[in-house]
């Protein structure tokens, strides 16, 4: 099996997904109740996988699927749902965080909305829902309520209140190093205070 480490920026390894196989599993393998559970036995399936090209992603390896919606959807995934799987519980979760926001944008900006599908174009919007701007959090209200998906728009509200009210989110204190307030403290004895 190939190294990714030592794989140069823009190879192709023979154990890299491609979009397509990616936007498959992510959209026709799973079910829906799979993408915001916490599943020990999918994430391990997601890192055997995907976290070679995870890797690769992550080392900015994967511009040249930049051409095609479907192939900016499949590295949006990958940076922004397979590392949250993969690195659950570590710093290494959000580590991709503004990469797979940057690339939201310019999918954006390219017309992709108008031809993904409702579903995916929920997980092309996701970067902004993962952000801790909550400039970014306007723009995903705007986003949400044009798809009419109700629950991902309820979900958004949810993270735009965290975000207007504590300018981060405390659930990522811990692993990132960062002291809670007393507030903050607070508000993580609640029930559903993280995601």
């Amino acid at each position: 099996m190939t190294n990714p480490a030592d794989t140069p920026r823009d190879a192709q390894p023979a154990d890299l997904a491609s979009p397509d196989e990616i936007v498959a599993f992510w959209f026709d393998e799973l079910a829906p109740r799979d993408w915001f559970r916490k599943s020990t036995a999918l994430d391990r399936r997601i890192a055997e996988r995907f976290g070679a090209t995870l890797t690769v992603a992550a080392q900015s390896g994967l511009k040249r699927w930049r051409t095609r919606p479907i192939g900016r959807l499949a590295e949006i995934l990958v940076l922004d749902q397979f590392s949250r799987n993969i690195h659950r519980d570590t710093p290494q979760a959000f580590a991709n965080d503004s990469e797979a926001l940057a690339l939201a944008r310019e999918a954006i900006a390219a017309g992709d909305d108008n031809v993904l599908t409702r579903q995916q174009c929920a997980f092309l919007y996701m970067p902004f829902m993962h952000s801790e701007a909550l400039v970014d959090h306007g723009v995903a209200l705007r986003l949400y309520k044009s798809l009419g998906l109700a629950g991902h728009l309820k979900a958004e509200r949810q993270h735009y209140a965290i975000i207007e009210r504590f300018g981060r989110y405390p659930h990522r204190n811990a692993l990132l190093g960062r002291q809670s307030t007393p507030a903050e403290k607070a508000f993580l004895r609640e029930p559903g205070s993280s995601f």
